[in-house]
């Protein structure tokens, strides 16, 4: 039997302050995805529930042009709601609102053991710096306190927790650790 997870009564603000979220963070290139690909995959063998959010910078679009969803869009509805048999998908446009926040993202997401997290630097989100000091770009942990440990693949010294990259187990049990899961 499925259960109706984001129509039900179950979305209470009680339950959605039980979300634990962890992000990772770095500049472009330096292997976020691969990492929360990795993470996502750990976590889920190990049988929690995970959910996902990611920060674009640039404008995206999951729409393709002469689909009726974004024929919709074009003709000036501020939402559009796709669904299928086998996932359902919310677009919204919100060209004349300020960007929304992290937690309005999270709040919009069902109940979920996880909720890991990639880009959002400024936010207040416990995070983990992906570094690889081979691209030349300087560390982002200096300035950023939320940052709480580096994951690279080189020897980096810094006063955080050095996570081995190509490790992702090891970022799971640290991440589990952190966040009492």
């Amino acid at each position: 039997m499925k259960i109706d997870t984001f129509f039900g009564a179950e979305l209470q603000q009680k339950e959605r302050m039980k979300k634990k979220v962890f992000a990772l963070t770095g500049s472009s290139n330096s292997g976020k995805t691969t990492l929360m690909e990795d993470l996502i995959s750990s976590f889920k063998l190990q049988g929690y529930h995970v959910s996902a959010i990611k920060h674009a910078h640039q404008g995206f679009d999951i729409d393709r042009p002469g689909k009726d969803s974004y024929r919709m869009r074009e003709a000036g509805a501020q939402e559009v709601f796709l669904m299928g048999d086998k996932r359902w998908a919310l677009l919204r446009e919100y060209a004349d609102e300020v960007e929304p926040s992290l937690q309005t993202a999270l709040d919009r997401l069902a109940p979920c053991d996880l909720v890991l997290v990639e880009g959002f630097k400024k936010s207040d989100v416990p995070k983990i710096e992906v570094f690889r000091p081979s691209a030349g770009r300087p560390p982002l942990w200096p300035q950023e306190q939320s940052i709480i440990a580096v994951a690279s693949d080189e020897a980096v010294d810094c006063p955080l927790p050095l996570l081995p990259l190509n490790q992702p187990d090891v970022i799971v049990r640290f991440i589990q650790d952190r966040l009492n899961l």
